[in-house]
């Protein structure tokens, strides 16, 4: 018998579901998110009914108006924050709610709104959330027009900047949800879901279900649960009697589920809770959770375990932006984000330095991600002039207790992170142990909600750091400092160990400095300018070039490999990022920290990682092989599965290349002449994998792939389509930087563009876009119409080319 030490299970959506018992008081959820009129700037009386917006621009949402804007470096919100524009905006919404309604609980729900948001409903104010990343709901029953239309009002201000160390996106950037109930109801994450004790054999599960009432006290309903597994199948049932009161009352219910198929990273086995409350013949709500079984230690020595067996936490930090698309959330887009992470090897997500966007969670759930929920990057100290510290005191218990009821219970959440790089940390003198006492205040609040372990980000790791010195932390979170990776027990006996932040490295897509084993740090210090650097703002993609704070990947990842007390990591970054534009000032404005650039196109690096991190047979060889005539070039070569490779230029041997412990590449020092290289990996003498890399002559052509040529017509999905300038034998072109113009015909349009250039200040809203070292991106969005679609691109010079897409 395993005794779970941590919950495990979740809660992923409350949706409404509806069972032939008798009269229904459906629950009923919707999204709320289409057909917005929106105005960017101050507005008078724009929260009043009589209000007329009828000039105002239509939209619909998740929407964030800052990704519209220009670049500049005047922007209050600077480089850092993504040179990119903030301000007020209003948001307005009319709608109808049916008159069979009147007498019910209506809800108003917003997973995020970036930030000092204020909602009004037809004229009545119903509150404020400083705070741009937590979901709020607001309670709209008695200030509704029931079979009439109703006004929703939405004040954003975004005009106080700096208020964020990278960027943040401006407005309602997340969904809006109308929940409708009766008036006996499971409250909001109402739910909790958690596993004492698993087995193969069985799990116990236990159901604490909390019920609002606003009828009379002492109101006697049943509430009756059922356990579904993914089949459909139903493994475990419970009816209870319960006696209510008048204000919300948690009630426990207790399950035992036989061979239970338990989540893991590589088969996340999901099941759902559906719970009903019934009155006799009347059933009174119907709720929805979905969750998954599984049981997990860190141990000081041996690391992470899951179900038993031994697994390291091979994750990467993320910012919540979605590059082109911005701050503004869409389900499809982040999903793709998570399958290349996938297809690399990570199976780690930290939500740096944020809540996040609770369908990310969702997904994570769905395709097997260990996830880090983070929760706040200051405390009272901030950081910059406007940032949530002036916030602090008035709202970060409720946000805290919010992200944490919403959250507990994903199977996907592993640990909760208190903080990131807090200022707190440090002391200015010894009466200063402000760090310690906020650490265990929010501590308490999170062992309150939850009992899965608890770290914070530090970047300082010497035993003064406050936070620590608290003893409210369950895992010493290591921010970089890999080289006391090997000394951990020394300076903190009987702890364990995570390395919630790691690497910094920097690099361009497709740019190479040589020779390859010359490192760059940059700039030299962190509190220092760059004084050297490249005339074009880029960075090497050879994994030598990284900041002073940081290491490269490979040096990272040979203690992380090495000790198994590491029980997990989180690279900084998995994605490039809009803001902190590293190590360069303006016009630099997106980030070079990411193993994938910002339009989702991998750079080299990410091979080393599928190459230890998968059992995919890998062979990835780079540069690419334009040079001058002469130059000597260094070719390296990720692989596995295999014993060595050999290396051949235009059929000539260059010689065989092993890799020796501890190294994840092998290189070749090359004098150019134009032809191709041919990489052979063999193992045991027999062949595993030839790549080949040519010189390419001039553009002949543009090649589009389309990551899913069929997608829904539901106004959300998309279809990203990469572009591609070839020669005339299909050899990208590694210099092209064409200027595309893009064309759609049927019902769909052109959400963003991009090419994943850090320094590129062509707008992300457009149908034309400059080819960066050779690629380019335009991301297709779907409207409400079946049909197919045709995209076409062109450029000056090259033959026209198009694809289909067929919207279902």
């Amino acid at each position: 018998m395993h005794k779970l030490k941590y919950l495990s299970c979740i809660v992923l959506t409350a949706a409404s579901v509806q069972f032939a018992v008798g009269q229904h008081i459906s629950r009923k959820t919707e999204a709320i998110n289409q057909n917005w009129t929106f105005h960017l700037g101050h507005v008078k009386n724009a929260n009043e009914t009589a209000f007329d917006d009828g000039s105002w621009r239509k939209l619909n949402l998740p929407h964030d108006w800052s990704i519209e804007g220009s670049f500049s470096k005047d922007h209050p919100a600077t480089p850092g924050g993504g040179a990119l524009p903030g301000g007020t905006g209003w948001y307005r919404k009319s709608f109808t709610v049916p008159a069979a309604s009147k007498g019910k609980t209506v809800f108003i729900d917003f997973d995020g709104v970036y930030r000092n948001s204020e909602v009004w409903i037809n004229g009545h104010y119903l509150g404020k959330r400083p705070n741009g990343y937590i979901s709020f709901r607001y309670d709209i029953s008695d200030y509704l027009n029931y079979g009439k239309d109703n006004v929703l009002s939405v004040k954003v201000d975004n005009s106080e900047q700096p208020n964020s160390r990278w960027y943040s996106g401006s407005g309602i950037y997340r969904s809006v949800w109308l929940t409708t109930t009766g008036n006996v109801f499971v409250d909001q994450y109402g739910s909790q879901i958690t596993t004492p004790q698993v087995t193969e054999a069985n799990a116990s599960v236990v159901v604490k279900t909390t019920i609002n009432n606003k009828l009379a006290m002492g109101k006697k309903v049943t509430l009756k649960t059922s356990l579904v597994n993914a089949q459909g199948k139903v493994v475990a049932q419970q009816s209870s009697v319960v006696i209510l009161s008048a204000q919300a009352t948690e009630f426990t219910q207790n399950f035992k589920v036989d061979k239970p198929a338990l989540w893991s990273d590589k088969n996340p086995n999901l099941y759902k809770a559906v719970i009903k409350i019934v009155d006799g013949k009347t059933e009174l709500d119907a709720y929805t959770s979905n969750f998954g079984i599984r049981y997990f230690n860190f141990d000081k020595d041996k690391g992470f375990t899951l179900n038993g067996k031994p697994l390291k936490i091979k994750g990467v930090c993320n910012h919540h932006d979605l590059g082109a698309l911005g701050s503004a959330f869409n389900v499809r887009a982040t999903q793709r984000q998570l399958e290349l992470l996938k297809e690399m090897g990570c199976n780690g997500i930290r939500t740096s330095h944020n809540p996040p966007a609770p369908q990310l969670l969702d997904l994570c759930d769905q395709m097997g991600f260990i996830v880090m929920d983070e929760a706040f990057d200051m405390w009272k100290k901030g950081k910059n002039k406007f940032d949530y510290s002036l916030d602090w005191d008035k709202w970060h218990v409720q946000d805290l207790k919010d992200q944490v009821k919403r959250d507990r219970n994903h199977p996907s959440v592993f640990v909760w992170s208190i903080g990131n790089e807090i200022s707190e940390q440090w002391s200015k003198d010894a009466a200063d142990t402000s760090g310690r006492a906020i650490a265990r205040e929010l501590a308490s609040i999170v062992r309150q909600l939850d009992d899965r372990p608890i770290t914070s980000a530090n970047n300082e790791v010497n035993p003064s750091n406050n936070l620590i010195l608290s003893g409210a932390l369950d895992l010493i979170g290591y921010n970089y400092n890999h080289d006391k990776f090997d000394k951990f027990h020394e300076t903190y006996p009987g702890k364990k160990l995570i390395a919630s932040e790691t690497v910094s490295a920097l690099q361009t897509r497709g740019h190479y400095d040589m020779p390859s084993d010359s490192m760059r740090i940059w700039p030299t210090a962190w509190d220092k300018p760059l004084l050297t650097g490249n005339a074009d703002l880029s960075c090497s993609a050879y994994d030598n070039c990284r900041t002073p704070w940081g290491s490269t990947h490979e040096e990272t990842m040979k203690v992380f490999t090495k000790y198994d007390h590491v029980s997990g990591m989180f690279i900084w970054t998995g994605f490039d990022y809009l803001g902190e534009p590293t190590p360069y000032p303006w016009p630099a404005r997106s980030s070079y920290f990411g193993i994938i650039d910002l339009a989702g196109f991998p750079k080299d690096v990410y091979y080393m990682y599928q190459s230890q991190w998968t059992d995919k047979p890998v062979l990835h060889v780079f540069p690419h092989w334009n040079w001058k005539a002469g130059q000597t070039v260094d070719v390296w070569a990720y692989y596995n599965n295999a014993d060595e490779v050999e290396l051949l230029l235009n059929g000539r041997s260059l010689g065989v290349r092993k890799k020796d412990t501890d190294q994840f590449h092998v290189v070749w020092r090359v004098p150019f002449e134009a032809g191709t290289l041919k990489a052979i990996s063999r193992k045991d003498g027999k062949l595993v994998l030839t790549k080949e890399v040519s010189t390419a002559g001039k553009a002949a052509k543009i090649i589009l792939t389309a990551d899913r040529s069929k997608i829904k017509a539901n106004g959300e999905d998309l279809s990203f389509i990469t572009a591609k300038i070839v020669d005339a034998n299909g050899n990208m072109v590694p210099d092209a930087d064409n200027e595309l113009t893009f064309k759609v015909d049927g019902e769909a349009f052109i959400a963003a563009v991009d090419n994943g250039s850090p320094t590129s200040m062509e707008s992300f809203k457009a149908d034309h876009r400059k080819v960066f070292n050779g690629l380019a991106l335009a991301i297709l969005q779907a409207k409400n119409k079946t049909g197919k679609v045709t995209f076409t691109a062109t450029a000056d010079g090259l033959p026209t080319t198009s694809l289909q897409i067929e919207l279902n």
